[in-house]
């Protein structure tokens, strides 16, 4: 059922995912279910159908607006579950991707996923404030993504040092993006980004007003950002104003 409706739904978005990589995301299911009897992981929906478009759908959706063009290296900042890092990474094993995440017991599980699914990924157990400052991750990837992490004033103080120049930022939103990249263009535009767009995300049979929003890497980000460890949050660079 999970893999059925996985490969044609995705077929229908213009994704074309082979019979092996359907039995990676069921296995990858499983493994979520599993963990979540040891600790809160993710809601995981009851229906296999829901788990396909909320959960790998939804992740999977930026190849269907042309993601990755040329990209070799992405980092998925606040993974968590593994949400979209490891759907992408299964859909696209020629990425390598780097699953960043805060809490140790996260990192552990997306670990083993990764070793067991044979994935060209690997998770890393730090605060995103503070991987953007060692050299072996600042502005090393072709693209930094994240979803349902935080508002666009904030994600790009995240994303955005982790992008080489001509990278980019992806950010998977909901039906507030225009808002939020309104808000955050004099943020984006000082580290280093320009001008985003957006793309609307569609998943079969679903009336979801979901977004991909897109910024590209057009110049290196000043050295001081992103700021210490929890102030882009407490303090984001342009406040998020309420609608």
């Amino acid at each position: 059922m999970l893999q059925s409706r996985l490969l044609s739904a995705a077929a229908e978005m213009g994704i074309v995912l082979s019979p092996v990589q359907g039995d990676q995301f069921a296995a990858y299911h499983e493994m979520l279910q599993t963990a979540n009897r040891s600790f809160n992981l993710t809601r995981i929906p009851d229906d296999p159908a829901e788990a396909v478009d909320r959960n790998y759908l939804d992740c999977i959706a930026p190849i269907a607006h042309g993601w990755p063009v040329g990209a070799r290296t992405a980092i998925d900042v606040g993974s968590g579950a593994g949400f979209p890092g490891i759907p992408l990474a299964i859909a696209l094993p020629q990425v390598h991707f780097v699953l960043l995440d805060a809490l140790d017991k996260r990192v552990k599980f997306l670990q083993s996923a990764v070793d067991a699914l044979g994935l060209n990924a690997e998770a890393v157990h730090l605060r995103a404030e503070d991987a953007a400052r060692r050299p072996e991750f600042r502005e090393q990837f072709d693209i930094a993504l994240a979803r349902a992490v935080a508002p666009l004033n904030v994600l790009a103080e995240y994303l955005l040092p982790f992008v080489r120049t001509g990278g980019q930022m992806l950010a998977l939103k909901g039906p507030d993006a225009e808002n939020e990249l309104t808000q955050a263009g004099a943020a984006i535009a000082l580290l280093g980004g320009g001008t985003g767009y957006i793309e609307p995300v569609s998943i079969p049979g679903r009336d979801w007003s979901h977004r991909l929003v897109a910024v590209e890497k057009q110049s290196p980000t000043p050295e001081k950002y992103p700021r210490r460890a929890g102030m882009p949050e407490k303090k984001p660079l342009i406040a998020a104003k309420p609608c």
